[in-house]
């Protein structure tokens, strides 16, 4: 049935969630997992301000390595859950990308035949019941999806 199990997290409570379920659907099914977090382009609104203050090439060196060291300490520990587990696990990290599309994309480059995901993350509820990163990957993935409260 599933034999690729691509299962996003954002380092949110609820995606803890969607990483253990996934997990635990992986190992029923003996299939492997890739875990993907992506991170988003420095934020252009805090670039500019109407005191004038523009964001320098050391402020947006100082996030992108900042964004890269917190999706690996996410990613490194979501990959130990699924080897103690026994299951085959990768690891992915998009950076400067918008989630959704950066979900969609892996999960079809990496042939997963499930996407695992939480109804929200940090953002808390983009929208009444689920967060809008979770309907653009629910209405665009050509690859089913398993969303996770």
């Amino acid at each position: 049935m599933y034999t690729h199990i691509l299962i996003a997290t954002d380092g949110s409570e609820l995606a803890q969630k969607g990483i253990d379920h996934g997990l635990s659907l992986a190992k029923a099914l003996s299939a492997k997992v890739t875990f993907v977090m992506v991170t988003e382009p420095f934020p252009v609104a805090a670039g500019a301000t109407a005191s004038g203050w523009v964001a320098g090439p050391n402020d947006i060196s100082r996030y992108e390595e900042g964004q890269k060291d917190f999706a690996g300490g996410i990613l490194e520990k979501a990959r130990a859950a699924a080897e103690k587990m026994g299951i085959k696990a990768d690891v992915e990290h998009l950076a400067d990308r918008w989630p959704a599309d950066a979900i969609i994309e892996i999960a079809e480059e990496k042939d997963a035949n499930l996407i695992v995901m939480a109804s929200h993350g940090r953002r808390g509820l983009g929208r009444l019941l689920l967060g809008s990163q979770t309907v653009e990957v629910l209405t665009h993935s050509k690859v089913p999806v398993l969303v996770v409260r």
